[in-house]
């Protein structure tokens, strides 16, 4: 993807534009220019036949089922008491506030490991990390259900979240590496929509679960699921066959991290990420204490099925692709970013269809967003690019964090309202800085709407 798809300076673009180029080059002809363990392809001769995966050919189902699973299993044990915290508050006679820690532990946790993941992916490969991160965190999934005080639960989240940190990044640089660039966008796309089937299909089981026989059976049961998304995962994913191992010297990690952080195109991209997060985090940690009080006053089962509104999600992001191809990078951001602040404001009313409604907006922007966010980190980093991605991803777990904390303090403080405010300053934070890149394009003479075909 080029810089001015979100709008990076005229000079920072440049670079970036003859880095996107050659990145969209022929893996086996571009072998010969890319770094070892950076862009992880191969070849011999500039003619040959880009040997990477495409849709339709060898491989390819196989790869987005592996990844559309263990986006499932991720997104699954990371939320897995978000739909649940009525219940924790209840038991352990904490409140709201208190009991989100339950969440932000694990997207802190993850927050924090996942760049030094990142960095053991470049030395012992990407499926590996994957495989070895989803066996540890479905192994502690196991255990949180036996968690005797808050305290304990939390350690235990916070461990999950850590385990989970080797997948997003891992599997963005997978992508990168093994799926030719016209179907990167796409390949996200479905990496994320796992995430969305996952965040619903944990909170919908855990939702019925609970209400028949408590929180700590329900995450169980969920956990359960996750270790047959793990297996199938491990079964089913190709190996790789463009990656090249790389150094684990904290030297190399220091400067791969500063080159990447000394892009402004990437800058942009990471804090897009975690706003666009910040949003959807406190939304769907407050909507569960919401739903249960008056006007409203629903069961649990029912709170949890609300969330089937995450295949909405599950579309957007698969769709992704086609956003782009017809408003640009910038545009599909400002898009999916008008979206999620429209559902904001309609979720105000004091009427379920309404709330309903506007967390079906919600969903489709934040995942849309996601989606085009990540895929132009992908895209823009030519070497370290599982660093690359888990900056990103840490970027966009801190805003998880700061939104499950921020919303709930900010529920307990001003109600509904308090959340919908604090969600409607991150959206505005995503739609100024995606407008900064636009006036760069403008100023640097490169066009405001670009379309997939020209990144």
């Amino acid at each position: 993807m080029t810089p001015a798809s979100t709008g990076a300076s005229a000079t920072a673009g440049a670079g970036s534009v003859r880095s996107a180029t050659r990145s969209a080059t022929p893996a086996s002809a571009s072998a010969s220019a890319s770094p070892s363990g950076t862009s992880g392809t191969s070849g011999t001769s500039s003619s040959a036949v880009d040997a990477r995966m495409a849709p339709g050919g060898p491989g390819y189902r196989r790869m987005s089922f592996a990844l559309f699973l263990a986006g499932v299993a991720t997104f699954a044990l990371l939320y897995s008491t978000q739909a649940l915290l009525p219940l924790i508050s209840g038991d352990f006679g904490v409140s709201a506030s208190d009991a989100s820690w339950t969440v932000a532990a694990a997207t802190g946790g993850l927050a924090v490991f996942v760049l030094p993941m990142s960095a053991l992916s470049e030395r012992f490969g990407r499926r590996t990390v994957m495989t070895a991160s989803l066996a540890v965190a479905v192994t502690v999934g196991l255990l949180v259900p036996f968690a005797p005080s808050l305290g304990w639960l939390v350690a235990l989240r916070a461990v999950q979240g850590a385990a989970l940190a080797g997948l997003p990044a891992s599997a963005t640089a997978y992508l990168a590496e093994e799926v030719r660039p016209k179907a990167l966008v796409t390949a996200i796309g479905l990496f994320v929509a796992g995430n969305s089937v996952g965040g619903m299909s944990g909170r919908v089981i855990t939702g019925w679960a609970a209400q028949e026989w408590g929180w700590r059976v329900a995450v169980g049961l969920l956990g359960v699921i996750a270790v047959a998304c793990a297996v199938a995962f491990r079964l089913l994913l190709p190996a790789p066959r463009h990656f090249r191992a790389g150094s684990l010297r904290p030297g190399v990690l220091a400067r791969t991290v500063r080159d990447h952080l000394a892009n402004p195109l990437l800058r942009r991209l990471y804090a897009i990420g975690a706003l666009f997060m910040t949003v959807f985090g406190g939304v769907y940690t407050v909507i569960g204490y919401r739903l249960t009080e008056a006007p409203f006053s629903l069961p649990q089962g029912i709170v949890g099925s609300v969330f089937l509104v995450y295949l909405v999600g599950t579309v957007s992001a698969s769709a992704a692709g086609r956003l782009v191809a017809r408003l640009g990078r910038r545009g599909a951001l400002y898009a999916a970013g008008g979206t999620t602040a429209a559902g904001l404001l309609l979720s105000l009313a004091d009427a379920l269809v309404p709330v309903l409604l506007g967390l079906v907006l919600i969903t489709a922007g934040f995942f849309a967003g996601h989606a085009v966010a990540s895929s132009a980190v992908g895209k823009t980093a030519t070497q370290g690019r599982a660093q690359a991605a888990a900056l990103y991803q840490s970027a966009y777990y801190v805003g998880s964090s700061a939104g499950s904390t921020a919303g709930a303090v900010a529920f307990h403080a001003g109600g509904w309202a308090g959340t919908v405010g604090v969600g409607l300053l991150a959206v505005a934070g995503v739609v100024a800085i995606t407008a900064v890149g636009s006036l760069a394009a403008m100023r640097s003479g490169a066009p405001v709407r670009v379309r997939s075909a020209s990144c």
